[in-house]
């Protein structure tokens, strides 16, 4: 029996597909989406149910800003000078910053306010998990009405979440630590630019106590600069007020000692003693010591007088320019935003999640996953059928001959008839990996498609272990019948089919299954001489193989048939447990026309457009 082979020179066709391969076109793009839709929307729904779960049960919150500007003072030395430009640098505006953030002006502000006790103030910045079951469950009793809210009360009470938590006893120490934590975690200070102006902002659940806390934080970094200049010139003081007291004396000292000289009438120059040196100063030396405490102490009683006048009118370096006033919309959360970002991020995660699966994936998923790496072609795709049976309905060409189904098996069953062999197809086997598999659907829709167009056709059911023939007859008829001698006498009509059937029990009963044999009963039903017959010579003969799982001895009898298409399933079938079948079917000699893909769910277009 003749056999075929492959061309060894690559046609011009298959070397324009492989340069085609190198790229990804929209074709490709097109199937990925198809393939993996499901997936990208659930995570899309998953993004967008947490978005809305999340501004369900997410209190708005309320932003007031205040702005303060610092103004460069001139010391007091150079206030009297010509014109000079004072600035300040970015590490004082900084600095001052600092000084705003500082926990002495949130310890100003939280005593100021009486926020320790507030209890609008002291609320968690963010529900726990079960405060936020509660608020969703108290949703869907309003929504669903009182006859309802019974079942939802008693579920959430199952889960835990029905009662509130009891808050925990603070001590007055640790009330003062989380107001300040609420307060430092609410405020935010920032500079306007790159000018001296200080945006002062807090948040808070209650708009109104937001630009209450927001000027009074303006008002404490002013009052504290005021306080701190006043310590500070207090503090001068009473070192100056010190000082000037031993001036005073040292002043007074001296002068006394150059009038008592003086009184004395001995202007004359001191008397030497024997070392050389002057013993008794002379009346100049006490009259410059006296002038020189009295400059000092007048010295000192100009600064002294300028500190208090520094205590009596303090002038800050800052003021406030800009009030806060209570906000008439939350700043947070922004419901439309945050499904915004949920649906990009939800698409991200969905395509990402699709193509990390795509990348991972060893399953067959379309035709030039058969050519690159089973090196066979694929005969054609077929989409799933209308019956949700794993193994598929053995009658849709029948029932719904216009069916996506009945389409794309009419469309394989031209591929099969075209394909250049060395002569017609007459016997045709179908096999496949597992015993799971929509072979026997195939089998049995093809060979209804066949004998629906005149030709007579005939089922051999050869898979022994996972027939198709009880199925097709029935229990009783499939087993309790005799097996007759010889064994065209046992073939029998399929009930409701145009095609004729040799069930499973007398193949495995004949031992058809040898290549001999079934090499002999192929030859009897399609002999010339069958006229003297009942019945007349067989015009194609589809023989259901055993599959891979059923063992690799069993796929010898393939060899005697005239090709073999291998049925896989999309999505399904492992590459490499394909790719096993076909070696197993090489070793035996046995002819492979190409390869069916069935379950398709992403049809390539090429093929869609035949």
């Amino acid at each position: 029996m003749n056999r075929m082979f492959p061309n060894q020179w690559p046609s011009t066709t298959d070397q324009q597909a492989s340069v085609e391969q190198e790229f990804i076109g929209l074709s490709d793009i097109t199937r990925f989406l198809r393939c993996y839709v499901g997936t990208i929307i659930a995570c899309l729904a998953a993004a967008l149910l947490v978005a809305g779960f999340y501004n369900l049960t997410t209190d708005p919150t309320f932003t007031a800003s205040a702005q303060i500007l610092i103004e460069p003072k001139l010391p007091q030395h150079l206030q009297e000078g010509g014109e000079v430009n004072l600035s300040l640098d970015t590490a004082q505006v900084e600095s001052q910053i600092a000084v705003m953030q500082s926990e002495k002006i949130a310890a100003m502000v939280i005593d100021q306010l009486k926020l320790i006790d507030d209890p609008e103030f002291n609320r968690p910045q963010a529900p726990t998990f079960r405060e936020r079951f509660r608020r969703i469950g108290a949703i869907l009793r309003d929504a669903f009405g009182p006859r309802k809210s019974a079942w939802f009360t008693s579920l959430w009470e199952h889960f835990g979440l029905g009662v509130p938590e009891t808050p925990a006893t603070l001590t007055d120490y640790q009330k003062s630590r989380r107001s300040m934590f609420i307060f430092r975690n609410g405020i935010d200070i920032r500079r306007v630019g790159v000018s001296y102006a200080i945006d002062i902002s807090f948040t808070s659940f209650d708009p109104e106590g937001a630009a209450r806390i927001a000027n009074a934080t303006a008002d404490a970094f002013v009052r504290e600069q005021i306080e701190t200049k006043t310590d500070a010139a207090k503090e001068g003081g009473a070192w100056l007020e010190q000082r000037l007291g031993q001036l005073r004396t040292q002043m007074n000292e001296a002068m006394a000692k150059a009038q008592e000289f003086r009184s004395r009438h001995d202007y004359s120059v001191g008397h030497e003693a024997s070392g050389g040196t002057s013993a008794v100063p002379t009346l100049e030396e006490l009259e410059v010591t006296a002038e020189t405490y009295q400059k000092m102490y007048e010295s000192f009683l100009q600064a002294y007088t300028n500190s208090v006048s520094q205590q009596s009118y303090p002038v800050a370096d800052a003021r406030v320019i800009t009030a806060a006033t209570a906000p008439l919309y939350p700043s947070a959360p922004r419901p439309k935003l945050f499904l915004a970002l949920a649906a990009v991020t939800g698409l991200i995660l969905g395509i990402g999640i699709s193509f990390a699966r795509h990348t991972f994936d060893w399953t067959i998923r379309s035709p030039r996953h058969i050519r690159d790496n089973l090196g066979v072609e694929c005969v054609g795709e077929v989409p799933p059928t209308s019956w949700r049976m794993d193994s598929g309905r053995l009658d849709e060409v029948v029932k719904y001959p216009y069916s996506p189904f009945s389409h794309g098996l009419r469309k394989a069953r031209t591929e099969i008839s075209l394909a250049e062999t060395s002569h017609p197809i007459r016997f045709l086997g179908l096999t496949a990996v597992s015993n799971d598999s929509s072979k026997s659907s195939v089998a049995s829709n093809l060979a209804t498609l066949y004998a629906m167009s005149g030709l007579k056709t005939l089922v051999i059911d050869a898979d022994i272990r996972a027939s198709m023939t009880t199925r097709l007859l029935g229990p009783s008829r499939a087993f309790d019948r005799p097996c007759q001698d010889p064994v065209r006498l046992n073939i029998v009509r399929a009930p409701g089919r145009p095609f004729d059937m040799l069930p499973s029990s007398v193949v495995d009963e004949k031992h058809l299954l040898a290549p001999d044999k079934m090499k002999a009963l192929l030859a009897e039903l399609t002999a010339s001489d069958l006229a003297a017959y009942e019945f007349a010579a067989y015009d194609i003969v589809i023989v259901n193989l055993p599959t891979l799982a059923s063992g690799a001895d069993e796929l010898i009898v393939g060899s005697v048939l005239d090709c073999v298409v291998i049925v896989a399933e999309w999505g399904r079938t492992q590459v490499e447990t394909l790719r096993e079948l076909v070696r197993t079917l090489q070793a035996s000699r046995t002819p492979i026309l190409g390869v069916l893909l069935t379950k398709a769910r992403a049809m390539t277009s090429k093929r869609r457009k035949a």
